[in-house]
């Protein structure tokens, strides 16, 4: 991968049986700084994060944005910023080794941002709900009607330039962080690409998918974003 300076933000509530394996998993001769934002955690999440050797963040207000806003701070307060900056979630549904295959459009200097799209990848059978796969179809069908987006999924296995993500002026602290990162670098024509990535049944029980609330909650603040920046 060159010279890239690549950093991990891994959101992480509730995922001491699955924050480790997924610290373990990811390639260090790459990544240069592995950062686990503890979203107001309840069991042993931070320990397990920092016995596997990851930066530990401490972010008390629960929602993925808020966890992710955490560790983009934490990134523009060090004296020396990276290249590129992955998202990935602590459940271990997705495979940190594929983040060499994730970053190389970006290496190679032909993209700026690159989603992990699950639908063109291989899914273990029930690593998605059906209200999943609908809810993304769904997102992605209306990011190409109103924003004219090439996108097949809204997946949290994701990289992007650094410099990039700055321009992006991130806001939503919850479940829309996905969607508001894709559509906004549509609106600001910044160069964007998919590519194939496995998925797996999580660890544990989803806090989204799993219960019908928080698909309800998620999908309502998915379509919310998608229409709030038109």
């Amino acid at each position: 991968m060159g010279n890239a300076k690549v950093k991990v933000i891994i959101p992480a509530f509730n995922e001491e049986n699955a924050v480790g394996n997924v610290i373990k998993e990811i390639p260090t001769d790459i990544v240069n700084e592995i950062i686990v934002v503890n979203n107001a955690s309840t069991d042993r999440t931070e320990t397990e994060a920092r016995r596997h050797g990851a930066t530990v963040l401490s972010e008390r207000n629960q929602g993925y944005g808020f966890a992710c806003l955490k560790g983009m701070d934490y990134v523009a307060g060090l004296p020396e910023k990276p290249d590129i900056v992955v998202f990935l979630d602590a459940d271990y549904s997705d495979f940190p080794q594929e983040i060499p295959q994730l970053i190389a459009p970006i290496v190679n200097d032909t993209v700026d941002m690159v989603i992990g799209s699950r639908a063109l990848g291989k899914r273990q059978r029930g690593s998605m709900t059906p209200q999943q796969l609908f809810g993304n179809w769904l997102a992605t069908s209306l990011l190409k009607l109103f924003y004219g987006a090439n996108f097949t999924d809204l997946g949290p296995f994701r990289a992007i330039r650094y410099r990039s993500l700055l321009d992006l002026q991130m806001r939503d602290t919850t479940y829309g962080w996905t969607v508001e990162m894709q559509l906004k670098a549509v609106k600001k024509k910044i160069r964007y690409t998919e590519v194939p990535v496995n998925y797996r049944v999580r660890v544990g029980k989803s806090k989204v998918s799993g219960t019908v609330k928080g698909s309800i909650m998620a999908g309502y603040k998915i379509l919310w974003t998608i229409f709030k920046y038109l």
